[in-house]
Formats: C-alpha cells, structure tokens, sequence
C-alpha cells in the first residue's frame, strides 16, 4: 500500500467513455489499498476550442482572461471522473488547482509553481477519498488565477507527487512509454524501459511531446519515481529514473523534433562589449525564450546575431526587438519561419566521437540543408525546413540503428 500520483492527458479522457475507463483503473488501484491523488488535462481537444473561441473575439487577447477561460477545461474533466466514480460506489472530489493549494508566480499562461500546501489534499486522503486535481492551473499569491502552459499538467502531477512524498508519479498518456521517435511519425520507433532524467529532460526541450520538461526538471530534483505509460493498455510503461543501467551500445537514445521553431537575425549590432547582454537581458526581461544563438561578425566594429525562437514567441520577439531597436542600436531585423528542430540525444554520446559528423552525413545525403546548429555533451541540434521534417526523423532514426520491425501504437487518435 502506498500514495500514488496518476495523472491522464487530454487523449486519454477525450469521452465520457474513457473517463470511465480511467475510473475503472483508479478503482483497481484504490482496491489495492492505495491512497490516489489524480491529475487531470482538460478533454481531448477542448483546450483548443476554448482558444479558437478567443481568437474569434479578438486575434491578441488579454494573458488575464485567457487564463480565467483555459482553466475551466480542467474543471470539467475532473468533475466528471469524479461523477464517475461516485457512481461506481467510490468516494472522491475534485479540487481546482487553487483549492489544492498549488501557489504560481504572478506570471500569466506560463507560470512556474512556486510552492504546495497538501493540507486540503490530506485531509481529503483522511477521509478515504479519492482526490482529482485540475493541472495545468494556480493561483497567484496576488489572488489571480494562473495556467502552466501548454503540457502544465505533467509538472502538477510530479510537483505534487513531490510535496505529498508520493510512492510514485504514473503519467498516462497515448502511448506505451518513451520512444526513440515520435511513433507518428517513425512507426518503426522502439520503446524505451529506461531512460534517465537527463536524456529526457533533453527530449522533452528539443520536442518529444511525452513529457513536459519542468515535470523532468522537478522530478530529478526531487527524485520522484516517475513512470510513463499508455491509459490504453496495461503494458509496462518506460522508467524515467537516475542513471539507468544503459543497453549496451546505445549511443544515441532518441530522435525528437520541434516543429514550432523561428529564426531572427539581428542585423548591424555594435560590435562591443556588453551587446549580446543588452540584446538578451532585453528579451528575457519581456519574457522571450531563446535557444539556438549564433553570432558572425563582417567587419570590425558591427555584427549580426541570428537565434531561434518558440513560433508563437515570433510576434512578440520583433515587437520587443523594434520597440528597443534606439537602445541597442542595430540596423534592421531579419526573420525566417517554416523552420523545424531535429535532435538526436543520447548520454553515450559523451564518449562516442564522430556521432555529429554522422548526423550532418545523414542529413546531406538526403539533401536537407543545415541553417543552424547547436550540441551539447548529450545532445545535437539542427534546424532544418519544416517541410523536410519527417524524411529528417526517419532517416536519422535508421542511421543510428533505432528501428524496430514492430510498429509502434498510438492510441485515440
């Protein structure tokens, strides 16, 4: 017996149908005589619907208000599994994230969580409950409700698994684990029974949609037991966990890609000390992630600085950049969409010489052109044309000997 943190993506309580499937497998876990602490994604594609009925008010609208109408999805799916199971004769309740005592900086749509108090959680456990929590949502220490972002469910459940000493964090999601490669897009993808924290930290930043990354980054700081498996089936899920003993030969551990990537290139900065401070300590100050950054310089006293961009950041990159342009005093702005990242990670990578110049062999045989690139002692990057994505990921996946003859399975799509 134990305290076990579950929580279900969208996918796996799309319908009223699966929601009482996963009723049906807490009940299992409850006759086990475990405490459950259940986190929640809001329906299928609701998230979406709620955001393309913003967008049919106003292209931009308010960080305040969509947070007040994105976290009503949440509260829809948690109340109706926990209709479900008092209809199967369990007793539950669900909370909100505010009510389960979930505290977020005071930042809209892409808050951190800043601490928990299980109190009410607790309490609720006391009592032979069991407790569904909305993810992806807080609130702010100023009263204001806050979402996590997109895939903020994931870093609920393993900050709450966490803060409650949980025995162990079970995400659910489409699929059976952790794969080599998107299986949507590599059939031939192979399942992972293992993988560290820090290559799937690695695969959840470079795209691999499985895994939020701040849940990785929590569960490795606090060394939460965390599991990945499918809602669909009861086949044995991948172990993301510290240092896993490693297949044999398994240089590179995966192939993730980012189709949501933007170039901008800075064009005629000074070419000074302190310019790449102002030009990023002004985007980080408005909020602006960058990632990839290259700096090439075609005289002494000027240079241009190129970096990457999450696509939906675009918009509001420029806007910073031209409203800043006096201040850091550059000539003109240059900007480039349509473009996807493609990783290979991989911790065998550190002591295997030669695994970037096979990538860059790879992607040159199928004639795809390299705008820029980025490494790491477990990880290279390349950014490619997204129309190229595809016959990127598959051929890299073959090139480093990933290919399964099973084709891997995605369910409710």
């Amino acid at each position: 017996m134990g305290l076990i943190v579950q929580k279900y993506g969208g996918t796996s309580v799309g319908t009223i149908e699966r929601i009482l499937r996963v009723a049906d497998r807490i009940i299992a876990n409850k006759e086990e005589g475990h405490d459950m602490v259940i986190i929640l994604s809001a329906m299928g594609k609701s998230t979406d619907v709620l955001v393309d009925m913003a967008k049919e008010i106003t292209p931009y609208p308010s960080e305040r208000e969509m947070d007040m109408l994105l976290s009503t999805g949440e509260q829809v799916s948690i109340a109706l599994l926990s209709m479900a199971l008092h209809q199967k004769g369990y007793d539950a309740i669900s909370l909100t994230g505010w009510q389960a005592g979930i505290t977020t900086e005071a930042i809209h749509s892409r808050a951190r969580i800043k601490e928990i108090d299980p109190t009410r959680i607790r309490a609720e456990l006391s009592r032979g409950r069991v407790v569904i929590v909305a993810g992806f949502q807080g609130i702010s220490d100023e009263g204001e409700i806050t979402t996590l972002g997109r895939g903020g469910s994931d870093t609920s459940a393993v900050t709450l698994a966490a803060s409650l000493k949980a025995d162990r964090c079970e995400i659910f999601t489409d699929v059976s684990g952790v794969y080599t490669a998107d299986p949507r897009v590599v059939p031939a993808a192979r399942k992972l029974d293992r993988i560290s924290y820090d290559e799937m930290l690695e695969l959840a930043n470079l795209g691999a949609g499985v895994l939020h990354p701040r849940s990785v980054e929590a569960a490795k700081k606090y060394k939460v037991k965390l599991v990945v498996r499918s809602s669909f089936t009861s086949e044995e899920g991948t172990f993301v966990e510290e240092a896993p003993q490693m297949e044999t030969g398994r240089v590179v551990s995966g192939v993730a890609h980012d189709e949501e990537v933007a170039k901008i290139t800075v064009v005629g900065m000074p070419a000074k000390v302190g310019t790449l401070s102002r030009l990023f300590n002004t985007l980080a100050d408005h909020q602006v992630n960058v990632d990839i950054i290259i700096q090439s310089s075609y005289d002494a006293d000027v240079t241009n600085i190129s970096f990457t961009v999450a696509s939906g950041d675009l918009k509001h990159a420029l806007d910073t950049l031209a409203k800043n342009r006096e201040m850091l005093g550059f000539d003109k702005i240059d900007h480039e969409e349509g473009l996807t990242k493609v990783s290979i990670v991989g911790a065998g990578m550190v002591n295997n010489p030669g695994v970037a110049a096979e990538m860059f062999r790879v992607l040159a045989e199928q004639q795809i052109t390299i705008k820029m690139v980025s490494t790491s002692d477990i990880k290279v990057s390349c950014v490619i044309p997204a129309d190229l994505t595809d016959l990127a990921v598959r051929s890299l996946h073959t090139a480093y000997g990933l290919d399964v003859e099973q084709t891997a399975v995605v369910h409710g799509l």
